[in-house]
């Protein structure tokens, strides 16, 4: 099968031959197209450095799927874990808050990074220098927006020094690579079809039923998110 083609935009192999013997970060998702740019790249011969954005803090499905690529993988410390974007923007938001919290969460002055500003920070936990380069797992063929994003301004952003490192690959090169190195899925895709990406009903209610500690950790959170439940009744 051949990879997606996109006039002008270099394609996936050539990228990853060129960052053999370096050392990239990774932004890993635990999904299943973040696991497939890692395998490429440590089949490419570079020094994969992951690091992982939680959506909500102490999940303990995600901590043990983290746990399993760290040990899969033979890296020498845990995967960096740290706060996503939309943590803090839900928080900010006051997302399926009671209004008891609202003065809290607006007291704490919670900071809203961007993606640039957590690069720089993962570069600075590592001792990397400014110019190491962000790898993800986003491709064309995910989405038309995402196709159309890549075709207006391909899969290498020098200034910000990201790459999209298997951006022309489709879903049966994805899990042809996950299935010929025998790396197993996170349990997300068992209970969503997808990694947990968000507070709606197609996430809540899988993790009510097969995670209920998970479940109430979020409401611990986000404690009005169980009118999901309520919404998709009416």
């Amino acid at each position: 099968m051949e990879v997606i083609r996109i006039e002008g935009a270099t394609p996936s192999a050539e990228l990853r031959r060129q960052l053999a013997g370096k050392q990239v970060l990774l932004s890993f998702s635990r999904g299943k197209d973040s696991l497939a740019a890692w395998l490429a790249l440590r089949d490419a011969g570079a020094h994969v450095i992951p690091y992982h954005l939680h959506l909500v803090p102490g999940l303990e499905f995600v901590r043990r799927s983290l746990e399993y690529y760290t040990e899969w993988f033979e890296l020498d410390e845990p995967i960096l874990d740290l706060p996503h974007p939309s943590l803090y923007r839900w928080l900010v938001n006051l997302t399926f808050q009671v209004p008891e919290r609202a003065a809290i969460i607006e007291a704490a002055n919670l900071p809203q990074y961007t993606y640039e500003e957590l690069n720089d920070l993962v570069r600075q936990h590592f001792k990397l220098p400014h110019e190491t380069w962000v790898c993800d797992g986003v491709r064309a063929a995910d989405s038309p927006n995402r196709r159309m994003a890549l075709k207006a301004h391909g899969p290498v952003n020098a200034t910000l020094r990201t790459q999209k490192v298997v951006w022309d690959w489709r879903k049966a090169h994805v899990m042809g690579a996950i299935e010929d190195a025998g790396v197993a899925l996170p349990p997300d895709y068992d209970w969503f079809g997808r990694s947990f990406d968000g507070l709606d009903l197609r996430f809540l209610e899988p993790l009510k039923a097969n995670a209920p500690d998970d479940y109430e950790r979020i409401l611990s959170w986000f404690p009005l998110a169980e009118l999901e439940f309520a919404r998709a009744s009416l």
